[in-house]
């Protein structure tokens, strides 16, 4: 994958996201850090007062026999990364809406980009150069910019 030069890339998962520039050419990239955060996102069972309860209903053919089933669990954990997530497009929309960026690439874990996509902006759209389906967050920026000259 191409990056063109002051292109940034947006390398995020569900609780960390680096916001990088290119500050060389699409020859020879040298992304730097611009920002930098991670979001603490405890398992569910660390944020849930409780278990999830039982449903139960009387059967439809008139007689008493009650039907019971579980009720789901909320994945409190879930849907904290996907509210980083839709913050982490906010961000986006704010730097681009100030024309602080022109090309633009995502590099995401493929649950976090599909929720990343659910929240784009057109203006991020416009400036949408290219998404890559990867977890790099835990990577160096080295790893990172050899990962997306592979790409």
């Amino acid at each position: 994958m191409e990056l063109a030069p002051n292109a940034v890339v947006l390398v995020a998962d569900g609780r960390k996201l680096l916001f990088l520039r290119n500050e060389g050419d699409a020859a020879y990239p040298n992304l730097t850090v611009e920002t930098a955060e991670e979001h603490p996102n405890p398992a569910t069972r660390d944020q849930a007062t409780d278990a999830a309860g039982r449903a139960s209903s009387t059967s439809a053919g008139g007689g008493n026999e009650r039907t019971g089933s579980s009720v789901e669990p909320t994945d409190f954990h879930q849907l904290e990364e996907d509210r980083f997530a839709a913050e982490a497009a906010a961000m986006l929309k704010a730097k681009a809406l100030a024309h602080e960026y022109e090309h633009l690439i995502i590099v995401a874990p493929p649950k976090t980009l599909g929720e990343l996509r659910k929240h784009y902006h057109r203006e991020v759209e416009d400036r949408l150069a290219g998404e890559l389906a990867k977890d790099l967050t835990g990577h160096t920026v080295a790893q990172i910019e050899a990962a997306l000259k592979a790409a």
